[in-house]
């Protein structure tokens, strides 16, 4: 009987620590998942491709949509290495910021959306603004950028 009583106390803590789990709390992956999107930008402002390369996974899909100067819908995908090349490739004479307006961060399991509003600046100009939707995967513990959509236009973000 004895026996008994220690398998089932085994059985439930064994299933009470699988169920909280390695996996961290939802604040904890939130403030994961915008550590790796503030990681990609800091890679996109300092032009530096392994940082940016650092935060996403091995297949990217870079997608962008914004409306024609006449207000027709545009819709683009962007290789991920023609993206590296033309951030990498900016001249030292032009400057460029992308200031980050706000985070929205909804995470499950091992996904995760990062909804962030920006700010693009140019020579110290406004040039457009929008919001980028990041999805994330959670690859065996490490947050990693799988897909990344942008909405780009001159109008309804700023006071």
């Amino acid at each position: 009987m004895r026996n008994l009583f220690n398998c089932l106390v085994f059985l439930v803590m064994g299933s009470l620590a699988h169920a909280q789990g390695p996996n961290p709390s939802t604040e904890e992956a939130e403030m994961e998942v915008k550590k790796v999107v503030k990681t990609f930008f800091e890679g996109f402002h300092k032009q530096d491709s392994t940082i940016i390369k650092s935060t996403v996974a091995d297949e990217i899909v870079l997608q962008t949509t914004g409306r024609s100067k006449e207000g027709k819908t545009l819709f683009k995908t962007e290789e991920f290495s023609g993206f590296l090349k033309s951030i990498v490739g900016i001249p030292e004479t032009t400057k460029f910021e992308e200031k980050l307006t706000s985070f929205s961060i909804q995470v499950d399991r091992t996904m995760a959306n990062a909804w962030v509003g920006y700010e693009f600046w140019l020579n110290g100009e406004f040039s457009h603004c929008g919001i980028n939707s990041f999805q994330l995967i959670n690859f065996d513990g490490e947050w990693k950028i799988i897909y990344l959509i942008d909405t780009r236009g001159k109008e309804g973000c700023r006071d």
